[in-house]
């Protein structure tokens, strides 16, 4: 059913004649234009007078609900404690913690103390920092081992190159600018005196790791390792829980390479672990003067093995790996192995002694999600852990292993009220039409009817091996309260049923995710939680792409789409081997370049390329100008065809944030001012 709107007709973007060719087939792409040959710098004039007509159009709309809107924005800021604080950590001889000022700050500031007692000391203040600025992240903040120090990665302006700042805690200036084009997190060598950080080249890959001295020309940083062997590689560092040694890690999405050095001398030379093998990743840490390697080298749910320092390459079996157990993560305490595992879905924690001994943290809930946490120190007397489910709120405790006490730190509060026992959430398996059994998490308020006539709000991702944990959201209340059922689609792409969940959502077997997710929908509306038409669906990035792919194949079955930051243009990105992440992405989507068959099979799906003269539900899309993973135009090109083709009279808007990257707006307050426009949105469009 059409759903007309009052506003005046939408933009549109001319047609320029534009076309290439691929393994002899030639792909027309009139709205090509649309992406500026000087980007990241954006000022072709036609390019920002079609964004910004596209912006007022949003901003006519939002005008026509800005009572919903308000509403909304209230609601969901009254259920968060203006002044939250995290529960301090001890690191050192300090105790950690940030808090938001009273008055409604929209960034944190961070503070400590000596663990013996002391005055509360601001080590960094974000709302000074983004002060009359659009965009503010900080990316990163690591105290130097001696604690006299803070090293400090930010961006300023939505681009992800951070630039890498130290500051004397004693006086709380900054006395050096390292570089302006960092990522990832730092790490600080023993002394205190030297830093090692990666950085990214003017195609946004992180292709190296450096080393600089204090007081040194930041010019003359010693090269650890730069990637040449690979273009889609990507370059990070670390430092091992028991705080030895600096990791260098290089790799893409299914393949690591890692090497170490000495933390009291990174100016030595590297020594390799195992050289990059395809397909198989692993992942180091070290205490006890051994390294503890998780892989998936021989089996696809991952193995922990052992490594003597003098001999890294030779790894021996210490956890096999299990059909059933899927091994997530690896943490080398002093007296434990912390352990996180998924199985069946759901998370588990597990502390294991070097000699053997096993203990498993308990949880009560049916579907819950649960991580380890904050533990800076080599030697805690507690493990810092968090828990949540779909309707208990974010909880923080401390595991004491000598007693088996799990101490609560913190439970998220929300301060307008929140009563679990109010609502319901189920775990459901839907049949997919392969045969596979597909995970949902669905939360609803007690009362609410399956009699086929609900709304249901459904989400998923499904891309890069990322699970989506079935946590505890309070705007989402907004929703239920409305009498809306929520959901989590645990798709193939994911790895939320183990490694082999995520492999047959990529590649050769990209639609399988998909095609999940219809198969959700269609059974969630057979098990009478709602019906077709009645379910409005979200996704960002790759999640944007499963939008836009599902809405090209089953356009009846939403009510309401909102695609953000959404991956669409797939076909001529893989094809473009110059934009920022375009190499490292081939080992997930395929290389059209080389491959043929690669080539056919993303065009098959590409969202972009399978618009078609068909009608298409209520749409709204965003984007962001400064984007470095999904660029703008990917969003706007996919906009400008909609419009341009689709047979229906239903809104279509689209909203490029113009000082914003890939995670939107960057104060806590503007982000909810963009979750208050997706529900106004679905709530609006869903009849």
């Amino acid at each position: 059913m059409d759903k007309p709107t009052t506003l005046p007709a939408p933009p549109t973007a001319p047609q320029r004649p534009y076309s290439y060719e691929r393994h002899g087939v030639t792909i027309s792409d009139p709205w090509h234009w649309l992406r500026d040959p000087k980007y990241p710098n954006v000022d072709d004039p036609d390019v920002l007078a079609y964004l910004k007509a596209e912006n007022a159009y949003f901003e006519g709309w939002k005008a026509e609900h800005q009572g919903l809107l308000d509403q909304l924005f209230e609601e969901m800021k009254g259920r968060i404690k203006e002044d939250d604080s995290s529960v301090p950590i001890r690191d050192g001889d300090y105790l950690y913690w940030w808090a938001f000022k009273p008055g409604g700050a929209q960034y944190r500031t961070w503070y400590r103390k000596p663990v013996g007692g002391g005055e509360d000391q601001v080590i960094f203040d974000e709302p000074i920092e983004a002060e009359g600025r659009e965009y503010f992240r900080l990316g990163a903040l690591e105290v130097s081992p001696d604690g006299q120090l803070l090293a400090t990665l930010a961006d300023y302006d939505g681009s992800e190159r951070f630039e890498l700042r130290i500051r004397d805690l004693s006086s709380g200036k900054d006395i050096e600018t390292v570089t302006r084009v960092g990522i990832g997190q730092p790490v600080w060598s023993s002394d205190s005196k030297g830093i090692v950080f990666t950085e990214v080249n003017d195609n946004w890959r992180s292709y190296r790791a450096q080393y600089h001295r204090l007081g040194a020309d930041p010019a003359d940083a010693a090269t650890l390792y730069v990637e040449t062997e690979e273009l889609g590689f990507s370059v990070g560092v670390g430092k091992t829980q028991d705080k030895s040694l600096i990791i260098v890690s290089t790799g893409d999405n299914a393949t690591s390479e890692v090497r170490f050095v000495s933390a009291d001398d990174p100016s030595q030379p590297l020594t390799l672990i195992s050289r990059r093998k395809p397909n198989r990743e692993y992942h180091v840490d070290a205490a006890h003067g051994k390294l503890w390697i998780h892989t998936n080298d021989d089996h696809v749910n991952f193995r922990l093995a052992e490594a003597d320092v003098a001999s890294p390459e030779e790894w021996r079996t210490v956890i096999a790996g299990s059909d059933r157990v899927y091994l997530t993560g690896v943490t080398s305490y002093r007296d434990h192995l912390a352990i996180s595992s998924r199985v069946e879905g759901l998370d588990q924690l597990l502390l294991r002694t070097y000699s053997g001994d096993e203990t498993q943290i308990p949880f009560a809930e049916a579907s819950y999600s649960a991580f380890f946490m904050g533990n800076p120190e080599f030697a805690p007397d507690s493990y810092r852990l968090g828990y949540s489910s779909m309707v208990t709120p974010m909880t923080i405790y401390d595991y004491h292993p000598e007693s088996g006490e799990l101490e609560v730190r913190k439970v998220q509060e929300v301060p307008s009220g929140y009563d679990a026992s109010l609502y319901k959430t189920e775990r459901v398996m839907v049949d997919a039409r392969d045969g596979a059994k597909v995970p949902v998490s669905v939360v609803y308020k007690r009362g609410f009817e399956k009699d086929g006539e609900g709304k249901l709000f459904l989400y998923a991702y499904g891309a890069y091996g990322h699970a989506i944990p079935p946590v505890f959201n309070s705007n989402r209340i907004s929703l239920l309260d409305r009498g809306w059922a929520c959901a989590i689609a645990h798709i193939r792409g994911g790895d939320d049923l183990g490694y082999k969940w995520f492999l047959d959502g990529k590649l050769t077997k990209r639609t399988n995710t998909f095609n999940d997710f219809v198969d959700v929908a269609k059974g969630l509306a057979a098990a009478k939680f709602t019906r077709p038409g009645r379910i409005a669906i979200n996704g960002g990035s790759a999640g944007g792409e499963l939008m836009g792919a599902v809405v090209n194949s089953d356009p009846e079955l939403w009510g309401a789409v909102v695609a953000d930051v959404p991956f669409v243009d797939v076909l001529s990105t893989m094809l473009d081997d110059t934009l920022p992440l375009t190499p490292g992405e081939w080992p997930e989507w395929g290389n059209p370049i080389t491959d043929r068959e690669a080539f056919d099979y993303i065009r098959s799906y590409s969202p972009y390329d399978n618009v078609k003269a068909q009608g298409y539900p209520p749409m709204l899309i965003t984007g962001g100008l400064t984007d470095p993973r999904v660029t703008y135009w990917e969003p706007a090109k996919w906009a400008a065809k909609l419009r341009a083709t689709k047979t229906d009279q239903n809104l279509l808007l689209l909203k490029i944030n113009m000082g914003a990257g890939h995670g939107g707006k960057s104060g806590r307050w503007d982000k909810l001012h963009e979750v208050a426009e997706t529900y106004a949105f679905i709530l609006t469009q869903t009849v």
